[in-house]
């Protein structure tokens, strides 16, 4: 006969009541790891070409949650929107917006127009295609200050984006080169010509963009199996912007 215990630890599975983890990286149990103090740093495995593409809600999502993850790891991120400049249903400053200029390490700029291009909304498109050209021109400084900084070490957190950053987002751009307002050839030579430890993020576009199947890592299509705009929904305050 033994003394052992068995307790559980908040999943049902029985231990031995050991308090020796022997898995101390994996949340679990109920117990929330704490948080750090977000300090410069700089990732390890950060370098590749990203695009998130489709008919479905969730790109530009996604690419700011990955944004959000690096900038809790105190990596130098920045996002570029290409076409957003916003419309009626929408407010002029979004909750991305207040969230991103609450967190440390992350910046942000619009380079849209009114409305949405071919959309008969009493946008102009030929200052829609002025705006993408002064964005995609945008983008290749920013990545043109990435090659020229040291993307192994840390970041100061409130760097201008122009003297580099690890992980850079440009939001519609593949919806400005669907739409023909970008050459896609330029996009992959962008893609092509950035420095090894920039992670590079593409977002947008309803078609398949074909043209990155040579240059990018990871290709994401977001697939639409049911949207509330379908039934009349408008974009709502906290989900949409």
């Amino acid at each position: 006969m033994t003394n052992e215990t068995h307790d559980t630890d908040g999943t049902g599975t029985e231990t031995d009541g050991s308090t020796d983890d022997p898995h101390p990286s994996t949340p679990g149990g109920g117990t929330a790891p704490e948080p750090e103090p977000i300090d410069p740093a700089a990732p390890d495995e950060f370098g590749l070409v990203q695009a998130w593409w489709g008919d479905g809600k969730g790109k530009t999502t996604a690419a700011m949650g990955m944004g959000f993850r690096a900038a809790g790891h105190g990596y130098r991120v920045h996002m570029l929107q290409f076409m957003k400049g916003g419309a009626d249903s929408v407010d002029a400053v979004r909750g991305e917006y207040n969230a991103i200029a609450a967190m440390p390490g992350f910046t942000y700029e619009n380079a849209g127009h009114y409305g949405w291009h071919g959309l008969l909304d009493g946008s102009a498109d030929d200052e829609h295609a002025a705006k993408a050209t002064a964005a995609f021109e945008r983008a290749e400084t920013l990545v043109d200050g990435a090659a020229e900084a040291d993307l192994t070490e840390p970041i100061p957190l409130d760097a201008d984006p122009d003297d580099g950053v690890h992980l850079l987002i440009l939001d519609e751009l593949l919806y400005a080169a669907d739409r023909g307002l970008v050459d896609p050839d330029r996009v992959v030579e962008l893609a092509r010509s950035k420095p090894d430890r920039l992670e590079l993020v593409l977002t947008g576009s309803h078609a398949e963009p074909t043209y990155l199947e040579a240059v990018a890592d990871l290709i994401t299509n977001v697939r639409k199996v049911r949207h509330p705009f379908d039934a009349g929904h408008r974009a709502r305050r906290g989900t949409e912007y």
